[in-house]
């Protein structure tokens, strides 16, 4: 069993489950199974969408195991926007992830991913802070590369007028 937090699981839970490089998300829905977003050629073991969800843009919705999907990675309850956003009903957040599961839908790195999936379910609203982050920090690599490239560019005109 990977770690994970002391906090029991309780359905309508919001699990993040820790993979290379990113998290996938699940909503947990009672007696050891989550409803989550996967590439649609995804098979229920852990860690083979973190190459795939990049390269598709269909997904399905599936039930399994947490200890299926999760595998050998970290996992912990992770309820973020409870402080921001009242949760759902539980009843209505088990009942709505139950009848999207087997459903395909388009999946979209930035607008329709594992994490925008699970938190309409809970909040009501599609929520990923890991896009923010991730687009944020693509900003602040590409602000620092175009002032590298403007420097550059001002010493080479600079040497040239020496000349």
């Amino acid at each position: 069993m990977p770690p994970v937090s002391s906090e029991p699981l309780k359905p309508g839970d919001l699990i993040e489950i820790s993979r290379f490089g990113y998290q996938h998300w699940a909503i947990y829905v009672g007696d050891g199974y989550v409803v989550h977003l996967a590439p649609a050629s995804e098979y229920a073991e852990a860690g083979f969408s973190s190459i795939m969800s990049v390269a598709t843009d269909r997904a399905v919705v599936r039930k399994d195991r947490l200890q299926a999907v999760a595998g050998s990675d970290r996992y912990r309850v992770n309820n973020k926007y409870d402080e921001k956003y009242d949760p759902l009903p539980v009843n209505k957040i088990i009942q709505e992830a139950k009848a999207q599961v087997g459903k395909e839908m388009p999946y979209s790195l930035t607008s329709g991913n594992c994490e925008h999936f699970v938190t309409e379910l809970r909040y009501g609203k599609a929520l990923s802070e890991q896009v923010t982050d991730t687009l944020q920090t693509v900003g602040l690599v590409g602000v620092g590369l175009f002032a590298a490239g403007l420097i550059g560019a001002m010493v080479v005109r600079n040497r040239r007028q020496k000349q």
